[in-house]
């Protein structure tokens, strides 16, 4: 008769807290972490863990899943990277609350802001809720391969509230205030892990215009803290303006969270251009503020936070010619065949982009600062390689040069541009981030973005390239970099039942191949609603990912099981781990 539901044998134990690994075993019983070191008794099904490296499962706080965990039940690719939890509901955008004659205004922003096709939208997401709280609901009841909670999208209650006026320079009532705080409230208490803006101008709908959350003065943002002080609960999630002044975009942080009197979590980059010292200005002010007691973390990046480009994607450097759109909506070897049509190369030569949104201009343009990619890629390119000084060296321009590497391979040729994070063809700046006591890994973006991002492999390649392949003071010790990918990011918004191995612990766990660990180019698939385009990313070495207690993953394939769904609110520390294991 078996001990345990299941143990996992004489794997390198990371415990998620940064305590040097030890070989030993995991026993887990009822979706419970039961025993861990030298386990005597039997498991119902055992693990082989000798030679690979045994950790809590990873948590990113920075998705987008607000659309596919309505429609499908597996969240990848997050979960193909030992990623058990996500976070939702990230940059004000989502799709709750929502009355039904404002469907179409939340599909545009999230196709515009998250590169999330209509059509998709249009027959994947089924709207059986209004509210938030039934939002919450209609998760609840669908099984997933992972946990996920979610954040109430400013966006969308802005809609909700103050309907047609949301989008325009009309501010709000004091009553439409007042909902906004009463309704933050309301979503907290029915279990959301907080609430989400965004100030980022770069984020518009298709057609070019602002977010509904970028109409909002300071008075609104701190209505939404207010609802979370109200509630008692909550995190406080924003993307600042990214091209603003650092410094009174940290003040206006630290006038939420005062107001909030709750943890506040923003995203932090380099950006390619303006102030390269602006995050290490933030940086210092992220110090000060924790040193005043506000509970303050920056979300940063492992690799450049940049952008994909080919002729199967959502853009290319001909993407936007006027002679391109009727190949748009063609298959890939039709493309490829129109394009080597010495005519057709001559006429989109000729063109310049056009679209009524500056941002998607701005986009098509920036091609000339990217980069053919590999396979296996590499995130940190020569700077040599770039495609404007190739072409250089060629006598050629980017658009002559970048005309024949997009028919490489029948046209599956793809480009990789990176843009923050990797100022002067380095990461230097993303290892400061990293080192600082009160930043958190994050911003995978899953879920989004399905045409031009793949970031949420940044589990795999932050383990391969920041810790088993690099040298010197530039490598991240392998406890630590676990840490940063389980507990650390768990325990930033309130969930202190996982990220750890130890007793009592939600049993997440990944059993790891570190020596074959390896991250493969990125290539498009189409499987979404519709037969919707995506990019997909696969990862070798991930020998078994477990979700509360269940082998979900096995050498990188899907076993079918479905044990996660939503998690409402915060979870406390197991009562079993509360003494020994003190709260951060």
């Amino acid at each position: 008769m078996a001990d345990f539901d299941l143990v996992i044998r004489g794997g390198e134990i990371h415990d998620g807290a940064g305590a040097p690994g030890q070989v030993g075993d995991v026993a887990i019983s009822g979706g419970r972490i039961v025993e861990v070191g030298r386990v005597a008794g039997r498991g119902r099904e055992e693990i082989d863990a000798q030679g690979r490296i045994v950790t809590p499962g990873f948590v990113d706080l920075h998705t987008h899943y607000d659309g596919q965990v309505t429609w499908e039940h597996r969240l990848a690719p997050s979960s193909n990277h030992g990623v058990t939890t996500v976070v939702m509901g990230n940059c004000g955008v989502g799709f709750a609350p929502c009355r039904p004659d404002q469907h179409q205004l939340l599909v545009e922003v999230m196709e515009g802001v998250e590169d999330i096709p209509e059509v998709v939208m249009a027959e994947g997401l089924p709207w059986n809720w209004e509210t938030f709280p039934e939002y919450l609901d209609a998760v609840a009841a669908r099984p997933l391969d992972i946990d996920v909670v979610a954040q109430l999208p400013h966006s969308a209650l802005r809609v909700y509230v103050m309907g047609e006026r949301a989008c325009g320079e009309a501010g709000p009532t004091l009553e439409d205030l007042q909902r906004m705080r009463e309704l933050t409230a309301e979503a907290m208490r029915a279990g959301a892990i907080g609430v989400s803006t965004s100030r980022n101008l770069l984020h518009r709908t298709r057609r070019g215009d602002l977010a509904p959350s970028l109409f909002s003065e300071e008075d609104e943002l701190l209505a939404l803290a207010a609802g979370l002080r109200e509630a008692g609960r909550g995190v406080y999630q924003l993307i600042g303006d990214i091209v603003g002044d650092a410094e009174a975009e940290f003040a206006l942080m630290r006038r939420i969270a005062e107001t909030a009197q709750r943890p506040l979590s923003f995203s932090l980059l380099q950006m390619p251009t303006g102030d390269p010292e602006a995050f290490r200005k933030t940086l210092r002010l992220l110090s000060e503020a924790n040193g005043d007691g506000l509970q303050i973390k920056a979300q940063v990046f492992p690799r450049p936070v940049g952008m994909l480009y080919g002729l199967d994607l959502s853009f290319h450097p001909f993407s936007l010619h006027p002679s391109f759109r009727p190949l748009a909506d063609l298959p890939l070897a039709e493309k490829v065949k129109a394009m080597r049509d010495p005519l057709m190369r001559a006429q989109l030569l000729s063109e310049h982009p056009e679209d009524p949104n500056p941002v998607f201009v701005k986009t098509s343009n920036n091609f000339r600062f990217a980069y053919l990619m590999g396979d296996p890629p590499n995130y940190e390119p020569n700077p040599e390689d770039m495609i404007q000084r190739q072409a250089a060296q060629r006598g050629m321009t980017p658009h002559e040069y970048v005309y024949d590497l997009l028919l490489q391979d029948e046209g599956r040729a793809i480009l990789f541009q990176p843009g923050a994070n990797y100022r002067d063809g380095n990461l230097d700046a993303a290892r400061e981030m990293l080192a600082h006591p009160h930043t958190v890994l994050g911003l995978g973006d899953g879920g989004a973005h399905y045409g031009m991002i793949c970031d949420a492999s940044f589990p795999t390649s932050y383990l391969q390239s920041w810790v088993r392949d690099a040298a010197g003071p530039a490598r991240h010790a392998l406890p630590d970099a676990i840490r940063a990918l389980s507990s650390k990011p768990a325990e930033a918004i309130g969930l202190f039942d996982r990220g750890r191995l130890a007793p009592g612990y939600r049993a997440d766990v990944n059993v790891i191949d570190l020596p074959g660990l390896k991250l493969h180019a990125p290539r498009v698939v189409r499987d979404l609603p519709a037969g919707g385009r995506r990019l997909s990313q696969a990862a070798d070495g991930y020998a078994a990912t477990i979700k509360a207690g269940v082998v979900t993953y096995r050498d990188g394939q899907h076993t079918g099981a479905l044990p996660g769904g939503l998690v409402r609110g915060e979870q406390a520390r197991p009562r079993t781990a509360a003494a020994a294991v003190p709260a951060e």
